[in-house]
């Protein structure tokens, strides 16, 4: 997000984090939050008017209100009223903040129960798997295929092998769509979360696993580095022959075997 609709999520965010203080029912929260943001999406009257620079924000929140009052739990209510008050810099802005603040309540709810860092890996993991399963990566991909047929797959596929939030969160990116891939939403849910946990997530790429020590010590070094915690997400590929990849953001640090020999043929003009 761009200009005013920065500073429009830092005070939408604020607003979650009230309600989740309250005492609200997390759970409902989110799912009120997913479902508002497919509304909005489906409606460009609803998105135009709620988010509407012309408009005060009183009309607008009162808006809110006269179509969600007894539909949503009141603190979600809350939160979409603060959401709506804010200046947004483009109308698409406006539902992504609210699916953001759905993400950031299941996020929150796994930090809840010390099950955060493994969700970040379940939801890391399994878009791998999508990704390299060419028959499951076009299925979800298919926008022929019924959304409830997708979601069937994500929720068989994850079934007891991952903790409820990885599981929610991949149904609603395998639902949702909103002109994206399964790879790229999981991906802005997963910048989410470490937003949220105000820590950096960092894919290192090995030929063989990590010892514990090995991956205690890169996850300190790195966190020295960048002045904050740091998720190591292993990938293993035997093509790197050995050494290690390291990427954080934009940032990648590349030492494999193969990345050198591959500078060293260039270099001899091989």
């Amino acid at each position: 997000m761009q200009g005013a609709s920065r500073g429009a999520l830092v005070a939408s965010r604020k607003a979650l984090q009230g309600v989740l203080d309250s005492g609200a029912d997390w759970s409902a929260v989110s799912e009120d939050l997913f479902a508002v943001a497919g509304v909005i999406d489906g409606s460009a009257t609803l998105r135009r008017a709620l988010a509407d620079p012309t408009r005060d924000a009183e009309s607008k929140r009162g808006l809110a209100r006269r179509l969600l009052q007894g539909k949503v739990q009141q603190g979600t209510l809350d939160v979409l009223e603060a959401v709506v008050a804010q200046r947004w810099s483009a109308e698409r802005d406006l539902a992504d903040a609210v699916e953001r603040l759905a993400v950031e309540t299941q996020v929150a709810m796994a930090d809840a129960a010390g099950r955060a860092d493994d969700v970040e890996e379940q939801l890391f993991r399994f878009e791998r798997t999508v990704s390299g399963t060419p028959e499951l990566r076009e299925a979800l991909a298919d926008r022929q295929l019924p959304v409830d047929r997708k979601v069937e797959v994500v929720e068989r596929l994850l079934q007891g092998k991952a903790h409820p939030e990885t599981v929610r969160l991949a149904r609603q990116a395998a639902a949702a769509g909103r002109g994206r891939t399964f790879t790229s939403t999981i991906e802005e849910y997963l910048s989410v979360a470490a937003a949220r946990r105000e820590q950096l997530s960092a894919v290192v790429t090995v030929a063989s696993p990590l010892t514990a020590e090995q991956h205690d010590r890169l996850a300190a070094a790195l966190g020295r580095t960048y002045g904050r915690p740091v998720l190591l997400k292993v990938v293993l590929d035997p093509q790197v022959i050995g050494g290690i990849r390291v990427q954080v953001g934009d940032e990648v640090v590349d030492g494999t075997i193969v990345t050198k020999l591959d500078a060293a043929r260039r270099h001899f003009g091989a």
